[in-house]
């Protein structure tokens, strides 16, 4: 009977392969303050994920975050989770990658990658780590292609190119999930990934039926987190987008990446790191929420070994229209351009609302004619001219006729705003967009 046994066992488990295992360590809940949790006896290192299973059975997860002498901190990732002093806390695998793969395309997904969209799990098998895959600097090509956003200010003055990271700064209510919609359906992209973090739950609702409506939707993917989960899922999920993306440029894609917001993700790095005990630095940011921010962006670029490319988009909230802001400062210190929205030309209706005079694309020289940038500084000058004498104008103070160029910047202020100005509904291609400007503004 047990060499039938042993038979029957050989067969079924004859094709297993183990690996070698180490030792479990299993650790117990000693304290639980707010979403930080404290655990004796588990050995994970920082970003491992853990499962507390209290005694009725109920498991929770938690992610690793730090340490506080011998004991282990995590922060909770489900919320109204019940702990108990005492419960068991075990290492969950898996925590620190992102499945990927063609599946994802058309479907939104949670920072966890479970769907929220109700048409059933994932098909997507592949791993790829959260925090990236660590190149050489050397295999990061340079932007020397132009890249299609679809909104006329954006392809004539700040042309974006293929592989470029760009900063969206602006205050609340100023039009920057409206030019996100723009962009997004008038991109020339392969794949468009997309991480709301800390949206309200409306606006994703919002965002998805009005955004990635039609075509779009079916070469989209939605990383959503939104702004009442913990901080570790919405820092997870633009970790996620990211990953996703970087997965897409690996198969000589041109991903589209668009993040809103940056400073939320900033924010939640915050409550993560005060809660470890960290010095509030610059306006209560600690310097781990600063120093996140470069390591997210610095992900994105063009691939020179598979010819993939990461354009990206981050969204930056400016409080109070302070673009002096730590944040905004940081994400402008290490971005290739910044579209600075202004809050006076959405009150005029103005949409999108871009600040010529403070935006900038780092890297338009070089990837347009000679004859484009000079159309397109001309256009920058007379808007900077009229801005800068925009009171004596208005006041009445000054003279026609004192300056010739100040005359051209007052006659034509009305031309100006109308090529900034775009419909919502309306894409205007980079060819156009380049023949407008160099007709127009050529000197």
């Amino acid at each position: 009977m047990s060499g039938a046994l042993a038979a029957q066992a050989t067969r079924m488990l004859g094709g297993l392969e183990l690996g070698p295992v180490g030792a479990r360590h299993v650790g117990r809940l000693a304290a639980f303050d707010g979403l930080m949790l404290e655990a004796t006896g588990l050995q994970l290192p920082v970003g491992s994920c853990a499962r507390v299973i209290d005694a009725d059975g109920n498991a929770a997860r938690a992610e690793v975050v730090g340490f506080r002498g011998t004991r282990t901190l995590l922060m909770a990732l489900d919320q109204n989770a019940r702990h108990s002093c005492g419960a068991r806390v075990e290492p969950d695998s898996g925590g620190g990658i992102a499945l990927v793969g063609e599946a994802l395309l058309g479907r939104v997904i949670d920072a966890s990658g479970k769907p929220l969209d109700g048409r059933g799990p994932v098909a997507a098998h592949l791993h790829w780590p959260l925090g990236g895959i660590q190149g050489n600097p050397l295999d990061r090509a340079r932007v020397t292609q132009p890249f299609d956003m679809g909104v006329r200010a954006v392809n004539a003055l700040f042309t974006a190119g293929v592989g470029q990271r760009i900063a969206i700064v602006a205050g609340s209510g100023v039009g920057k999930s409206v030019l996100m919609g723009q962009m997004i359906a008038g991109a020339d992209a392969d794949v468009i990934v997309v991480g709301l973090i800390g949206e309200r739950s409306r606006e994703v609702t919002d965002f998805l039926e009005t955004k990635l409506s039609g075509p779009v939707r079916q070469k989209s993917v939605v990383v959503a987190v939104p702004a009442d989960h913990p901080p570790v899922l919405r820092l997870r999920a633009a970790m996620r987008a990211t990953a996703i993306a970087e997965y897409f440029r690996s198969l000589g894609k041109r991903v589209l990446l668009l993040v809103d917001s940056l400073t939320r993700v900033a924010h939640a790095q915050r409550e993560i790191g005060l809660s470890l005990g960290e010095p509030p630095t610059m306006k209560g940011y600690p310097p781990s929420a600063l120093g996140l921010i470069p390591r997210l962006v610095e992900r994105a670029g063009a691939d020179s070994r598979t010819g993939g490319s990461i354009t990206a988009l981050y969204t930056v909230l400016a409080d109070g229209d302070d673009n002096a802001d730590p944040i905004v400062d940081a994400a402008r210190a290490i971005v290739d351009g910044h579209l600075v929205l202004s809050r006076s030309l959405a009150e005029q209706g103005v949409y999108p609302a871009i600040d010529v005079g403070k935006s900038l694309s780092r890297v338009m020289t070089d990837i347009v004619t000679p004859q484009h940038a000079a159309s397109a500084a001309a256009f920058k000058r007379l808007w900077s001219l009229y801005e800068e004498n925009r009171d004596l104008i208005l006041m009445g103070a000054y003279r026609e006729g004192s300056d010739p160029s100040l005359d051209e910047a007052i006659r034509r202020h009305g031309e100006l705003l109308d090529f900034v100005r775009q419909g919502q509904k309306e894409r205007v291609p980079y060819d156009a967009a380049v023949a407008h400007i160099t007709e127009r503004f050529a000197r």
